[in-house]
């Protein structure tokens, strides 16, 4: 799709996938890095770089430790805001939504795609939580690693997926003099119709 009519994009669904395969030809490295804020219970915002595994028309989807931060504040608070953005082409989209778990099969089969430290990884850490030495950590890789030696590293409990359910997401793109190009597509819930509105730089 063109630079110059992505505006005219009536699927947002379509046009995000459109720009992520432009960028996956562009970008040196991840290109499915997202920014993922979060709040807690009192509404203190958070934000961290995170890794985006799934995207459909049923939301952006990744994974992590459910006791880590994240996983606290989306436990209190279940809404989510994304963040992709690819320099290589002056490009933004920005997604907002609830967040709903996602199912205990497409975690198994994420996670089942990993490679075996990285599963290991997630047996071993107790992520967010105080760590008291590295000696620490490798000491939990070396004691899992023998505990699944010869056996399938099966997906921890506590380890799942989390659906972001858009109901606004805005395509941004870079343009000269700050005159910049930018749409947005809103709708009241998950299940709702999208109504489009262009948008001022």
């Amino acid at each position: 799709m063109d630079d110059q009519d992505f505006t005219a994009a009536d699927d947002p669904f379509a046009l995000f996938q459109a720009w992520l395969s432009e960028a996956e030809k562009t970008e040196p490295c991840d290109p499915e890095a997202m920014a993922l804020a979060t709040a807690d219970s009192d509404g203190l915002p958070n934000v961290r770089m995170i890794l985006l595994k799934g995207a459909d028309e049923r939301g952006f989807v990744f994974y992590t430790n459910c006791g880590s931060a994240k996983g606290g504040e989306l436990a209190a608070n279940p809404q989510a805001a994304l963040l992709f953005y690819w320099k290589s082409l002056g490009r933004q989209i920005r997604v907002r939504g609830p967040v709903d778990p996602a199912s205990d099969a497409e975690a198994d089969a994420y996670f089942a795609t990993r490679h075996p430290q990285s599963r290991i990884g997630a047996w071993a850490s107790e992520q967010s939580r105080p760590l008291e030495s590295r000696d620490a950590l490798e000491a939990a890789v070396a004691r899992y690693t023998d505990e699944f030696d010869g056996r399938e590293i099966t997906r921890p409990d506590y380890w799942r997926g989390y659906r972001v359910r858009p109901v606004e997401i805005e395509f941004w793109q870079n343009g000269d003099y700050r005159l910049h190009d930018r749409i947005v597509f809103r709708r009241p819930a998950p299940e709702a119709a999208w109504t489009k509105t262009r948008l001022n730089p």
